[in-house]
This record gives C-alpha cells, sequence and structure tokens, in this order.
C-alpha cells in the first residue's frame, strides 16, 4: 500500500473548507471513512489539525499578517493553506517539533508546484517559530477567531464575561455525548462495556440516560452504536422531548426531524404506544432518518418525506405534542461545526427568521386543543429564539408559553440551545391565512 502523507490530506481537506466553502465536518467525516485503514494516531492528527485551523482561522491570519511582506488575502490559496496550518501546528501543537513543521510546509510547497515560494514559506514559517510567544492579540474577536460582527450582535444580549466563556466553550475539545437507549440496554451496562474497550465514560449531570464518551477510535465501528444501543445526541437537545410532557399514546409531529433524534427520543419516552411522524424536506434526509430508525428497532416512529413550509390539511389537530426544531443560523453548535461562524451574515439570520415565522404559522394548527407545541433551534440569537416567540403568540392567542430556556454553550457539558413549550388552549376561531 502506498504511504500516505498526513498533512498532503489536511491541506486537501482545508482547501475544500476554506477556499471552496465546503462544510468541515462532512469534508473530515468523508476523509476519515475513506482512510479508515490509518491508524487513530493518524486520523487524530488529520482531525485535530483541520478543526484547530479552521476553528482559529482568523488568529493564523492575523499572526500570518504580523510577520509576512504579503498579506494572508493576497496569498496564493495552495500558499495560504500551508501556512495557516503549519502556524496552527507551531502554535498549539506541543508534540510536533517546529523545525519539522517547516521543513514538511516547504516539501508540501514544491510538491505541489510551487518550488519558487519554497524560501518565502521557510522564511515565514521561520518568523513565526521566533515571534510566536511575543504575539498578542486582546480584542475577543481575534484572540477565539470570531468576526467581529458576532461579538457585536451578542453584546446586545450578553455581557463580555458571558460572551468570552462561550468563546472559550466553542473552541474546547466537543465532547460526544450520547443517549443511551434504554430499552436495551441499562445505562449501568452501557458504562461497563464501553468501559471495558478502553473508552472514557462519565455520566452527564444534567440528565441520568445521557453519557459523554472520549477516547473512542471510529464510532461507527462500535458495535453498541451500530446494534442500537445508544444514539450521538447532545444534552441541549435531548431536553425537547424531556420537557414536552409526552403521555403514553401520544401521537407527535416532528417537522423537520433529520436526523431524527428528538422524535427518537420521542419513541423511546412513550415506551413503544402511539406514533412518532418524523418528518423531513428531502429524500437523502428521510433516507438518513430511516437508517437511524431501522438502527433503534422502534416501531412507533416513521419516517415522512413533507415540506414544513407548505400547508398540509391532514395534519390538522392531528398532533398532540408537535416538534418544531426549525432550520436556523446554528451559532449555539460553533464548536462543533466552526466553519457556521464564518457561512453566517446578518442577512442569512434575517432571511432564517421569517423562514422560521413561516413555519410556525403554518404549522400551529397541527396541534391539538389542549396540546403541546415545542420550539426550539441550536442558536443563540435572540431574534431566533424569544423574539420569534413573542411573535408567535402574539399572533395566535390560543397558545401560551408555559417553559423557555436558552442555554448557552458550556465547555465540555452543553452546546447552544434554546426551547419553548408552548401549550394550546381550546379557542374557536377560523384558519389564519398562514395556515391556508
Amino acid at each position: 500500500m502506498t504511504e500516505v502523507n498526513t498533512r498532503e490530506i489536511i491541506l486537501d481537506c482545508l482547501m475544500e473548507i476554506l477556499e471552496r466553502g465546503s462544510y468541515s465536518h462532512i469534508v473530515l467525516q468523508q476523509v476519515l471513512e475513506k482512510y479508515q485503514y490509518l491508524d487513530k494516531r493518524q486520523r487524530s492528527f488529520i482531525t485535530r489539525v483541520v478543526q484547530g485551523t479552521v476553528e482559529r482561522k482568523i488568529e493564523m491570519d492575523a499572526v500570518l499578517d504580523a510577520v509576512s511582506a504579503t498579506p494572508v488575502k493576497k496569498m496564493k490559496p495552495v500558499i495560504r493553506t500551508i501556512l495557516r496550518f503549519s502556524v496552527y501546528q507551531i502554535m498549539y501543537l506541543d508534540g510536533v517539533r517546529d523545525a519539522a513543521v517547516c521543513d514538511e510546509a516547504v516539501k508540501l510547497a514544491k510538491k505541489r508546484g510551487f518550488y519558487q515560494l519554497r524560501g518565502v514559506v521557510n522564511g515565514v514559517l521561520r518568523s513565526v517559530c521566533r515571534q510566536a510567544g511575543q504575539l498578542e492579540f486582546h480584542d475577543l474577536s481575534t484572540r477565539y477567531s470570531v468576526p467581529q460582527w458576532l461579538i457585536d450582535l451578542w453584546r446586545q444580549e450578553y455581557d463580555d464575561k458571558t460572551i468570552e466563556q462561550m468563546l472559550m466553550a466553542f473552541l474546547a475539545p466537543a465532547p460526544t455525548t450520547i443517549r443511551v437507549n434504554t430499552d436495551r440496554i441499562s445505562v449501568e451496562e452501557l458504562k461497563e462495556r464501553l468501559g471495558k474497550k478502553g473508552i472514557l465514560v462519565k455520566e452527564h449531570p444534567r440528565l441520568p440516560y445521557a453519557l459523554v464518551i472520549d477516547q473512542f477510535d471510529h464510532l461507527k465501528g462500535m458495535e453498541e452504536f451500530s446494534s442500537g444501543l445508544f444514539y450521538v445526541q447532545d444534552v441541549s437537545s435531548m431536553m425537547v422531548a424531556q420537557e414536552a410532557g409526552l403521555k403514553l399514546g401520544d401521537y407527535v409531529i416532528d417537522v423537520c426531524g433529520a436526523p431524527g433524534g428528538k422524535s427518537l427520543h420521542a419513541a423511546s419516552l412513550l415506551a413503544g404506544t402511539g406514533m412518532v411522524e418524523c418528518r423531513d424536506l428531502s429524500e437523502e434526509k428521510v433516507s438518513l432518518i430511516r437508517q437511524n430508525i431501522s438502527r433503534s428497532g422502534r416501531n412507533n416512529i416513521r419516517a415522512v418525506k413533507m415540506d414544513a413550509t407548505l400547508y398540509d390539511e391532514a395534519s390538522r389537530q392531528k398532533a398532540d405534542v408537535l416538534f418544531c426544531d426549525l432550520p436556523c443560523s446554528g451559532l449555539g453548535i460553533i464548536g462543533k461545526k466552526p466553519d457556521i461562524k464564518y457561512h453566517m451574515t446578518p442577512e442569512k439570520i434575517a432571511s432564517l427568521v421569517l423562514l422560521q415565522r413561516q413555519i410556525l404559522g403554518v404549522c400551529a394548527s397541527y396541534v391539538k386543543d389542549q396540546g403541546t407545541m415545542v420550539y426550539s433551534t441550536c442558536t443563540i440569537d435572540r431574534q431566533e429564539n424569544q423574539d420569534n416567540v413573542t411573535w408567535f403568540l402574539g399572533g395566535h392567542p390560543e397558545f401560551s408559553c408555559v417553559k423557555m430556556e436558552q442555554m448557552l454553550p458550556v465547555e465540555g457539558e452543553q452546546d447552544g440551545f434554546f426551547y419553548a413549550v408552548l401549550k394550546k388552549n381550546e379557542i374557536e376561531g377560523s384558519v389564519s391565512e398562514n395556515e391556508k
């Protein structure tokens, strides 16, 4: 087998993410599946450098601009990318010698056809090696690699101490949280099984069936995963079904359900009774839901292809519980999907708010009298969260808010997440224009 150069893989990944706009979690997933035969150490190195470079891109660019005669924006894309991930290694990977980083970067530049720039690459990186400890960035944007407009947005809602705590959580290693399928195995039994395989397992403080796992090799290669003994899901996401007040026999509709985590959780809480209808827009997403249903072995849940923006008369007054976990800016999960902070814009947020309101207006009549709607997002943006709840209640007096929580990112514990539990009272009235 031909020897694989992990830095070439990293370069290709980062070119796809930073220069072509692909999503980092998708690129990494595809690459790690392609190179499953690499040992754990090599795959971990690829993951760490790719994720770290994306997470700290603004800081890496500030370092390069401080030592290079050519601004980062004017560099050739391949050279810019090689320098970015090389600087990351110099500054954040203690186990890699600086000289080795410089040498490998020069070799990579030559191999990619930039022989004439080998001296530039070497000179810039040697300067970084000498000056890295002296470079300090005091503004939150550069220090934590978050666009300034996001800092300004959050300052409308949070103080700087809270913002900095969130930014630190985003840059900390993202924990893998799982929900135990307690129909098939107890929490203690799963902890014991995983522990015997050398996987670090600890209980999550918020929910008894949630565990945090670490030091595992390949998730899809774990028998416990493939046999449906657990589902990967952040604890903040678990709160949707947990707080919905589900009763045995309930009919649940999840209008934007892929990949199915909240719906599967609801099906579990229903203990085999009732029915959960998990919907999403595309066949690809519905296929993913079906795969997860199959792995879970549950028969009180089904996947349906349906557009949540289009009113469905057959769904009127059908749901005891309606989940509206809607498309959002994703600003609460930057720690797991760091490129979100570079793709999102104020204009996109405004567009998402309109989409969220459209779906809420369309789906409100699906809830039975005395039923429940749970509106949720994975963002920390007030416009998409509390403001949307206020807007919705203003146009739907038959609903009242019984609980609302904005969960902020907490290092090692949870993502940023929002949910509101809305109860429908029995009020006679005609169908609103949004529902038609």
